[in-house]
């Protein structure tokens, strides 16, 4: 790709690459992603490419198995999700006070900037300690705890202040061992 290797025209190859991933995934978009994730691949590859082998079937061999690859990390999915479906189904169900106080809560955690619920989210659910959780987000770890605290700030001000703040025996996940709410 670097142009180094001698017949090595992936760019002669697009349309072809384009061809087949249509014909595999059948949607246009899925399609292009599938394209661009074989030739990442490709490029991380390219020393294994043998010089005078055939780069098209090279690349299409490529694109193959990155779709392959592809459905078998849905079929996962698939099935992590309907296990969690099952397990939800023998879950006992909130009450209607509960259940509605729940959804608000969540909403105010998914209503928070995007910087401070990806940092809650890393600590408090996820469990990470704070330097990991910095190390995953590529920011200092000061950051990290700053960010922390206003998404925790803004919940306790949520909590204390909602439609619903009746509701006493829910706790901010990290929070001091005062607040109840």
């Amino acid at each position: 790709m670097n142009g180094k290797t001698p017949g090595f025209n992936v760019i002669g190859q697009l349309a072809a690459l384009r061809r087949y991933a249509l014909s595999l995934v059948r949607n246009p978009d899925e399609a292009e992603d599938l394209v661009h994730d074989a030739l990442v691949k490709a490029y991380e590859r390219q020393s294994s490419f043998r010089t005078g082998a055939n780069v098209r079937n090279w690349l299409m061999s490529i694109l193959h198995n990155a779709h392959i690859d592809r459905l078998r990390q849905r079929r996962s999915l698939e099935r992590r999700h309907d296990a969690a479906a099952d397990l939800a189904e023998r879950a006992m169900p909130a009450n209607q006070d509960h259940s509605v106080r729940l959804t608000q809560l969540r909403d105010a955690f998914f209503g928070l900037p995007e910087d401070q619920r990806a940092a809650l989210h890393l600590v408090a659910i996820e469990e990470l300690s704070y330097q990991e959780a910095a190390d995953t987000l590529k920011i200092p770890v000061g950051t990290l705890m700053s960010r922390v605290a206003r998404a925790r700030e803004r919940l306790r001000t949520f909590e204390q202040s909602g439609p619903a703040a009746t509701v006493t025996h829910l706790k901010i996940v990290g929070g001091t061992g005062d607040d109840k709410q």
